[in-house]
């Protein structure tokens, strides 16, 4: 059964990002997408081979081979910034019932006026542990395999310390691959997403808990490192039984 809330989507170009906005409009066909193409980088080299593994298996399994726009699933819009004034602009003109933000920057203030209690965010770990970019990655370096979650919250101004309205370990099974991991986080944000949009239907809110920690922020990781992510999560997986 489909539902016709209107919710506005801000994204950015990724493949497992395309799947899970494939996934929210077969429950939720009202959606408009508003695409950031803001382009962050840091100062040393991030990018490892494995990332284009990753990329590949998630086109080959979400999409058979062939990566669509986001055009092609639903309307676009693409701004630099989604907190740009063009794009609040054409976010407020949509009127959305919900806004949903998985993969872009910093939400700022004016974007968040538009529907302060109806604003959630994805964010790939424990936030009471585990803020700020590649949180997997870093979880797996330090060796916390229980710190490799998914979490919805309520939007704030602060990255990663809204209200948690959800949170989800990502499963890790006998003989997974590296580069199934952020498959396998996109699938427990699709869950996540859709029975807090039913949550949002039946009680015309995202119940939400305070967060009682900080956790410790952390920016990309350096690909030197993500050879050793790799080898600690093999080893992991070696532990698990069939």
């Amino acid at each position: 059964m489909t539902s016709t809330m209107k919710i506005a989507l801000l994204t950015s170009d990724m493949p497992f990002l395309k799947a899970f906005a494939k996934a929210l409009l077969e429950h939720y066909p009202n959606i408009q997408i508003f695409e950031e193409k803001r382009e962050i980088s840091a100062s040393f080299e991030t990018r490892h081979e494995i990332d284009d593994f990753r990329d590949k298996y998630e086109i080959d399994t979400y999409f058979d081979g062939t990566e669509p726009r986001f055009a092609d699933l639903a309307p676009t819009h693409t701004f630099r910034d989604v907190n740009s004034e063009e794009c609040v602009k054409a976010i407020k003109e949509f009127e959305p019932d919900a806004l949903i933000a998985f993969g872009t920057g910093v939400i700022r203030e004016e974007l968040l006026k538009i529907k302060p209690d109806r604003f959630v965010t994805l964010h790939g770990a424990d936030p009471e542990q585990y803020r700020g970019l590649d949180t997997h990655l870093w979880a797996i370096y330090h060796g916390d395999f229980d710190g490799l979650m998914a979490s919805l919250l309520r939007a704030h101004v602060i990255p990663d310390q809204g209200g948690v309205v959800m949170k989800m370990p990502i499963p890790i099974k006998a003989g997974m691959k590296f580069f199934e991991l952020r498959k396998a986080y996109c699938d427990i944000c699709i869950s996540m997403v859709l029975s807090a949009l039913n949550m949002l239907e039946s009680f015309d809110q995202f119940i939400s808990q305070p967060q009682r920690y900080i956790g410790r922020h952390y920016s990309f990781m350096p690909a030197v490192l993500k050879d050793r992510c790799i080898q600690k999560f093999y080893s992991h997986v070696l532990t698990i039984k069939k």
